[in-house]
């Protein structure tokens, strides 16, 4: 929560202007911790929000420093993609790519077309709560496969990874993200929907995902990478933010013959390290011919 484009200011959680003096601030605080609590019948979930929302603007200096960047600007690295730099002696895997790079381009064009002017930051957080809510979702995504890739960064030297994978003649169908494991070749969909999903017959389902089937899109991204690389994938992965899921894992089961999985954002690293129950394990030489297929075959931008 709070980590988002799409969430909600800790001042709407808690009912108020921006420009509220800190009296009606802490009176509305009250007034919805009453309201919320739930001894009194009031929903947990929105009780550790007003909390948290509490903390943010509770103080004098709390306050002014969630004003300058609207809470999420420090914690949730809006710059663009900067692979991790080597650290110790650890050995990292290899990484191809730039994460969230179209969609982030995207992002910017339709601001500065929404705002008709030139804007000299287009990620200021101040801004991004003004704009409509489809130009903050798709930074919401390109944010959200950007900490994807953090994670698959962090997996070691037995892992490869390949992001924003052109999955299709238009410009903005890729694969979020390709991962050849010692567990098997996975296809990965980073995405924030800003609310809470459920799941119905192998697909995510919740009032803000609308008619679209993200789980079949990204089985069909996958096919046509795989068709044109000569390989198959093991095994597929949702990766969404830790409150819009209510459990680490949840497994959907076989989808058109793919293993699929939903997992956390916080548990992705784990989940690939583990792999994706019922996928077929690959290994030795089949493990180099795949790493060699689609390192022929991607072309990145």
């Amino acid at each position: 929560m709070f980590d988002s484009p799409l969430s909600a200011s800790a001042y709407e959680i808690l009912g108020v202007a921006p420009d509220s003096d800190d009296d009606t601030l802490r009176r509305a605080y009250r007034l919805r911790l009453r309201q919320a609590h739930p001894d009194t019948g009031g929903d947990a979930s929105v009780f550790i929000q007003v909390q948290r929302a509490w903390e943010f603007v509770g103080t004098v200096e709390a306050r002014a420093s969630y004003d300058r960047g609207h809470g999420f600007a420090e914690s949730s690295g809006w710059g663009a993609w900067d692979p991790p730099s080597r650290t110790g002696t650890r050995v990292r895997g290899q990484v191809f790519g730039t994460p969230g790079g179209a969609i982030r381009a995207q992002y910017v064009e339709f601001v500065r077309e929404w705002a008709g002017t030139e804007i000299a930051d287009p990620f200021d957080p101040a801004l991004v709560r003004t704009v409509p809510r489809e130009l903050r979702r798709m930074l919401a995504v390109a944010l959200a496969q950007e900490a994807t890739a953090h994670a698959v960064s962090e997996l070691g030297m037995g892992f490869t990874a390949w992001h924003d994978v052109p999955a299709g003649t238009d410009l903005g169908d890729t694969l979020d993200h390709v991962v050849l494991s010692p567990t098997g070749l996975y296809g990965l969909l980073s995405e924030d929907f800003g609310d809470v999903v459920g799941f119905r017959k192998g697909e995510i389902v919740g009032p803000a995902i609308g008619p679209s089937a993200p789980v079949t899109g990204l089985l069909s991204r996958m096919r046509t990478v795989g068709k044109a690389a000569g390989v198959r994938f093991n095994g597929a992965v949702i990766v969404l933010p830790d409150d819009d899921v209510a459990q680490p894992v949840t497994t959907l089961g076989s989808i058109r013959g793919v293993p699929t999985i939903v997992v956390r954002r916080s548990v992705v690293g784990s989940a690939l390290r583990t792999g994706v129950p019922g996928a077929r394990v690959i290994g030795g030489n089949e493990l180099f011919d795949v790493r060699t297929r689609l390192q022929s075959t991607v072309r990145l931008a």
